[in-house]
């Protein structure tokens, strides 16, 4: 949309206005929770596997349904099903070719091909035999298939298989150049015996804190770098399924690696247009590991749990579900789930989690029970959660659902009844265009302070056949997040949705990150997500133009507004959104200071684009980002001049005279 065609869509005036704020100083107001704002992940557009889970080896256990889905197979090879896994039971015997010029072997073409750099490292892995004794020995190769002759050898390595026994082989490759869409082939070499191979795996070195079953690096930083202060998995659509064999299962997704099933993701077909058939969840990536990351970029972890609903925009059918009086086993994941978390050493689950490396319990606080359900047939599945729960563990917070909508019918019988079931938290979802999120600035304002508190679970703004992620939508949720932030009595959790997108494998957008094979690339939303996360503070403090909240309604020149106390650095913040087509006069003032203190100098940081339509990519990563600069304040008060279609933080210090 043009710049002229946004101001006139928004009433906007030609110029520009000068704007009179005041800041309460002696006011302060409601605490914000330390997990104001965080991230949700779901394993959509190839998040997991392809992407944060930094396996590269596709049906890495043959598990698919279409068992060598992902491999090609030269001379002998023969697929077999009494492996020594009792969940991944499937595996390869390579036998010799039938001529001394041919060869035995596998190809994996990875996740959009198998990516790696020059001068770094890579780890094979398989599970091996040799079933009729003696030694075998395997050429492990990646290549670049657009080359030819010698030159295809990106990186090898051989593997001397000697044991009739199944044991774990490893050996670690070098690229001698970088290659983002190479393969990995694995041969029988000569002499010739036969072998079994199972779980073949490769893994980069250089994993996010070097764990082994790890994670890629760069995209596990990017969300350090957000200062997260809940992180909410594993979805999301997927904990429903699309029926309930193929629901997300916690307990099989713990243990060792090996022995993980392999799950269907509803996300493969759910789109014909964007349609992956071999698109499914090798459980690597599992609880344990989401709850290592949790605690490893310092976020409160909040796992969602299947209630006992299958996907209802899939299936409108009560028979599709799970009875109600059939829901123990579901009950008693949950149960088992805080235990996992948070159980001692000596319990069953609590002995396993311990067995995985973390003795010490991972300090869960939240549960939540159901994804976006809605209706009499959630409301009447979540209360036996809610009563277990309670009385098993009563000081885990519940969250609950208010349906997909961010009103309407459904989200209006929803709110009584969570109120009625004393959940903790209710969790919101909005997907909703431009006109809704310049008309929610207000939105929680007189919200009922008594019930239960709000997650802003799952939210974007979606613009009509622009739904790549271009800064004006980023500026909307930036506006939007002022009343988030000045209601923290109400909203004490939010979390932009989805996280992730594969280039090459998306399903859904817009997103907070996208990146390819060997790349990564935030959006101007990922920006705007770090800003209120790196800049939360501990109070909300008043702020208003004419003695009103900033929440961008008529005669407010399209401005959004909120503030806060930083107890911690002693520093007041700031935070203003320009959603207007002109620049727009600031003149902040600090009321209500006390004599022997004054408002210091400080910094401002600037996410602006001239062009609301521009975005980064992965060639101009850093096209839209933050600028920060220095502030200088007169006296108690502040001018400056936003430019059109900006968002700014402030940060000032509160020092002696």
């Amino acid at each position: 949309m043009a710049a002229s065609a946004l101001a006139v869509c928004m009433g906007m005036s030609a110029s520009g206005a000068h704007n009179e704020l005041t800041l309460q100083t002696n006011k302060l107001g409601a605490k914000v929770q330390p997990t104001m704002y965080g991230l949700f992940f779901e394993d959509i557009n190839y998040a997991a596997d392809g992407g944060l889970y930094a396996e590269m080896v596709k049906n890495r256990s043959f598990e698919f349904p279409q068992s060598l889905m992902g491999w090609m197979t030269y001379g002998g090879v023969e697929l077999r099903n009494d492996g020594p896994f009792e969940r991944n039971p499937h595996y390869v015997r390579l036998s010799p070719a039938s001529h001394p010029h041919k060869h035995s072997g596998l190809e994996n073409e990875g996740f959009f091909g198998v990516a790696v750099r020059e001068g770094e490292e890579y780890r094979f892995s398989v599970w091996a035999r040799v079933p009729d004794g003696g030694e075998a020995k395997l050429k492990v190769v990646i290549v670049d298939t657009k080359s030819q002759g010698e030159s295809q050898e990106i990186a090898k390595a051989r593997v001397t298989v000697d044991s009739k026994e199944w044991k774990k082989y490893t050996a670690v490759l070098k690229p001698k150049m970088t290659e983002a869409k190479g393969k990995l082939r694995i041969f029988l070499e000569r002499p010739e015996t036969t072998v079994d191979l199972e779980h073949v795996s490769l893994f980069p070195v250089d994993t996010w804190k070097g764990h082994e079953n790890g994670l890629r690096r760069d995209l596990a930083q990017k969300l350090a770098d957000l200062k997260p202060g809940i992180f909410r998995f594993p979805g999301g659509c997927i904990v429903e399924g699309t029926e309930i064999g193929d629901r997300y299962q916690w307990k099989n997704t713990v243990g060792p690696v090996e022995n993980r099933p392999t799950n269907q993701n509803r996300w493969h077909y759910t789109f014909t247009n964007r349609f992956y058939p071999d698109y499914y969840q090798s459980g690597g990536l599992g609880f344990y590991e989401y709850f290592l990351l949790s605690e490893e970029i310092g976020a409160a972890p909040l796992p969602v749990l299947n209630v006992g609903l299958v996907c209802q925009y899939q299936n409108d059918r009560l028979e599709s579900h799970v009875p109600v009086d059939r829901l123990d086993p579901y009950i008693q994941d949950a149960l088992d789930l805080i235990e996992f978390a948070n159980g001692p050493v000596d319990s069953e689950w609590g002995q396993l989690r311990a067995d995985m490396g973390h003795p010490a319990p991972f300090g869960l606080e939240f549960i939540a029970i159901g994804n976006e359900q809605w209706g009499p047939e959630y409301v009447e599945r979540l209360q036996p959660f809610v009563e277990a729960i309670r009385k098993a563990y009563p000081e885990i917070k519940i969250v609950g659902s208010s349906g997909p909508n961010s009103e309407g019918k459904d989200f209006d019988y929803l709110w009584p009844e969570m109120r009625r079931l004393k959940a903790d938290l209710v969790d919101e979802h909005f997907y909703r265009p431009a006109d809704w999120f310049l008309s929610q600035g207000a939105r929680y304002d007189n919200y009922d302070r008594k019930g239960p508190k709000v997650f802003a679970g799952e939210y974007a703004c979606h613009i009509k056949n622009k739904k790549w992620n271009h800064f004006y939508p980023a500026l909307l949720e930036a506006a939007f997040m002022t009343g988030l932030e000045r209601n923290a009595d109400i909203v004490q959790m939010a979390t932009y949705a989805p996280l992730f997108a594969h280039v090459e494998g998306w399903q859904w957008r817009p997103d907070m990150i996208w990146f390819d094979n060997l790349r990564s690339m935030p959006t101007a939303s990922y920006y705007v997500q770090q800003l209120y996360a790196a800049n939360k503070g501990t109070q909300v403090v008043p702020l208003t133009m004419d003695k009103k909240p900033l929440t961008g309604a008529e005669g407010q020149n399209g401005l959004f507004a909120s503030a806060v106390w930083d107890a911690d650095a002693s520093q007041y913040v700031v935070k203003l959104a320009n959603t207007s087509a002109e620049p727009q006069e600031i003149t902040l003032h600090f009321a209500g200071m006390k004599k022997n203190r004054i408002i210091g100098s400080g910094t401002m940081m600037t996410l602006a684009s001239e062009n609301p339509d521009a975005e980064n990519t992965l060639d101009n990563p850093d096209l839209i980002k933050p600028v920060e600069s220095g502030v200088k304040v007169d006296g108690n008060q502040f001018s400056t001049t936003m430019k059109p279609y900006s968002f700014v933080v402030m940060r000032f210090d509160l020092v002696n005279k």
